[in-house]
């Protein structure tokens, strides 16, 4: 049994907003395969609950008027890995989210769910990141979006103001993010599979045209500090080089400038540390093969 006050479940978008500015204590539940674990944990006992799961107009991957890549919240894991634009545009993407945990949790699990946790080990959360996505939140001004980057506030906190009676409605990835690019997703964890991960890592390129120069790249990490993060430093070690072994040594050993790793029961912070570096030359040279590129 789930010790809860009360379910309220919303028929519309705009029905979701009025009920939260209603209650705004209960907890937004879409899948529920986080809520309901914590709920029978007792950490959310006794809880409101608002169940946007009903509500098919936040599901499906679509490119936009702008050619932005949007995802709905409600769209499971298996959904955007199987997506025929995830496959062709993002394709790194639908592979990180196919690491969350097993099947089941796959065809429950939304995009919207993991990213609002707010949690640094999410598998969605490192390539977001990576790819610059947007954030949109609908309450009762209207939109609003703001970039991933500046969704997640602190460990276990995102900026939803409930106040306004928001809700997460979609994640958009630019068109400038995602065009002709290429990108790679490592997740270490302590086993092979349902585990959350020690570190991840994705890394994406855009080559010059003749294929011997980086253009762009961007890497980020889930698990390196308190939130999941980009390495700037690193970045800049790629953007304009010609593509070499000794850079991707450079561009790895770069990350120490900017992660913040703990230590913790999965892992101290020296080891995750370590194979950061590790992770980012691997992501990297895997992202120049799928662009195309070869290294000497």
């Amino acid at each position: 049994m789930y010790d809860m006050k009360a379910l309220y479940e919303a028929t519309s978008v705009q029905h979701a907003v009025e009920l939260r500015l209603e209650h705004p204590e209960a907890q937004i539940i879409a899948g529920g395969s986080d809520v309901l674990v914590q709920m029978r944990e007792g950490r959310r006992a006794g809880k409101e609950l608002i169940s946007i799961y009903g509500l098919d107009e936040l599901r499906g991957v679509s490119i936009d008027a702008d050619e932005n890549i949007r995802i709905g919240s409600l769209t499971s894991f298996s959904h955007i890995t199987r997506d025929p634009i995830i496959q062709k545009y993002v394709n790194v993407l639908g592979e990180a989210v196919d690491m969350v945990g097993g099947p089941q949790i796959r065809n429950i699990g939304t995009i919207g769910g993991n990213t609002c946790n707010g949690v640094t080990s999410a598998d969605s959360a490192s390539t977001l990141h990576a790819y610059e996505a947007i954030v949109e939140l609908t309450g009762k001004n209207g939109v609003r979006r703001l970039p991933i980057k500046e969704f997640y506030i602190k460990a276990g906190q995102v900026d939803i103001r409930v106040e306004d009676g928001e809700i997460q409605t979609a994640i958009l990835i630019p068109k400038a993010s995602y065009e002709n690019t290429h990108g790679h997703y490592i997740k270490y964890a302590m086993r092979n599979a349902m585990d959350i991960a020690t570190l991840g890592c994705s890394v994406n390129v855009r080559l010059s045209e003749d294929k011997q120069t980086v253009e762009h790249a961007r890497i980020a990490y889930g698990v390196a500090g308190p939130v999941p993060m980009r390495a700037p430093h690193a970045e800049a070690v790629a953007n304009g080089s010609e593509l070499s072994y000794a850079m991707i040594d450079r561009f790895g050993l770069a990350v120490i400038e900017d992660i913040n790793p703990r230590d913790s029961w999965r892992a101290s912070k020296a080891f995750r540390q370590h194979i950061a570096v590790e992770m980012a030359k691997r992501c990297l040279f895997e992202a120049i093969k799928l662009a195309g590129g070869t290294l000497k």
